[in-house]
């Protein structure tokens, strides 16, 4: 089973914080890999939020293959961070040579274009470096989007931790939003894109759970956006889901939840909006999933939202302070790295409703 944590903050945190999350959970995960994307970055990002990041992992040919499409496309790198290795004998990891974190201007021809264009322009660009990876086993592109930073990698999370020295804290790296998920895709091949949490767009989800729809999703979802590709994970799914609702359809974000696990009909004839209910149930039906689950998000205005499959059969629980609200599967996690809550607050999402947490960290709780 997987471990998984969504934290978001009023002040700037270091993944150390994530590692120490997943740490207390360790019997929930069978060590297999550590992932991570960090979102509304501080430390020596915080001059460039405007700017996309470029979150790689390559062999030296693809490090090569990535910098030259980039440079045709003309975008230009402003800045560069490297992790500090520390390649200890013994570690369990299965690092790739090179590990690229690149802040790049846009090209020019986009310096006059609008939020929408630079968006496309990213999405597209992303896809082809991810394209042009996959050939020969080149490497592997996770996002390329501003104020967003992502890590895969297969192994021990505490020595993935060690590996790039993510246990000791420093003002460099750091973020307000860090999502995390212990254990890679086991019920498949391993490969480092089936790690969540999965980012398209602007949007990042992660599971705790699997998907026994995960066929039907897919089949669907393939003709629907550009960007649904891979399918690495059953999990995938839910990503893709929730940007074709919302990002897509533009519909309003309540109802994913009414996609993905659509009350009875005996329920909607209840309702005042039935109408709605069953035109989405009879429209979107590939789109339901099944099995049970959890699924946390991250959406593009930074709003953390929680929900779980229709019988809750897996667990997650929603810890706060003032200043910080952290989403897991456990709440151990949340005793270690948010001691000093008040627990009385906790939330333990039930199967009908979706939990958001604002910007303003401010908790509501959507019944379906």
């Amino acid at each position: 089973m997987c471990r998984i944590g969504a934290i978001k903050s009023k002040k700037y945190l270091h993944p150390s914080i994530a590692l120490k999350l997943m740490r207390s959970q360790q019997k929930g995960h069978d060590n297999s890999g550590f992932a991570f994307v960090m979102q509304d970055l501080g430390g020596i990002w915080s001059a460039y939020k405007d700017l996309p990041i470029l979150s790689m992992a390559a062999t030296v040919e693809g490090t090569r293959k990535a910098e030259d499409i980039l440079h045709d496309l003309g975008f230009t790198r402003v800045l560069q961070w490297a992790p500090d290795i520390n390649n200890q004998i013994g570690l369990k990891i299965e690092p790739m040579p090179n590990y690229i974190f690149e802040t790049f201007q846009y090209p020019k021809s986009h310096k006059y274009a609008t939020k929408e264009e630079k968006e496309e322009l990213l999405v597209d660009t992303a896809l082809l470096l991810r394209k042009e990876l996959e050939k020969n086993n080149l490497g592997y592109m996770y996002s390329f989007w501003p104020d967003v930073l992502t890590l895969k990698e297969i192994g021990s999370p505490k020595d993935i931790g060690t590996y790039f020295g993510l246990w000791g804290e420093n003002e460099d790296l750091c973020a307000k939003i860090i999502t995390a998920q212990c254990r890679q895709n086991t019920n498949y091949d391993i490969v480092r894109y089936a790690a969540h949490p999965f980012f398209l767009d602007g949007y990042t989800v992660l599971a705790n759970g699997e998907n026994t729809f995960f066929e039907k999703n897919r089949d669907y979802q393939q003709s629907l956006y550009k960007g649904y590709i891979g399918f690495e994970s059953d999990s995938q799914c839910f990503l893709y889901t929730l940007h074709y609702i919302n990002k897509i359809l533009k519909w309003p974000l309540k109802y994913y939840k009414h996609t993905i696990t659509p009350l009875s009909y005996e329920e909607i004839e209840k309702r005042p909006d039935k109408e709605i209910l069953l035109r989405i149930k009879a429209s979107l039906s590939h789109l339901e999933i099944n099995g049970p689950n959890t699924i946390l998000s991250v959406l593009p205005t930074g709003e953390l939202m929680c929900v779980c499959d229709a019988k809750k059969l897996r667990p997650v629980v929603v810890g706060r302070t003032e200043d910080t609200v952290i989403m897991t599967s456990e709440v151990t996690g949340i005793n270690d790295v948010l001691s000093n809550r008040d627990v009385s607050l906790d939330i333990y999402p039930n199967e009908h409703e979706t939990v958001v947490v604002g910007n303003d960290l401010s908790v509501e709780r959507w019944k379906q």
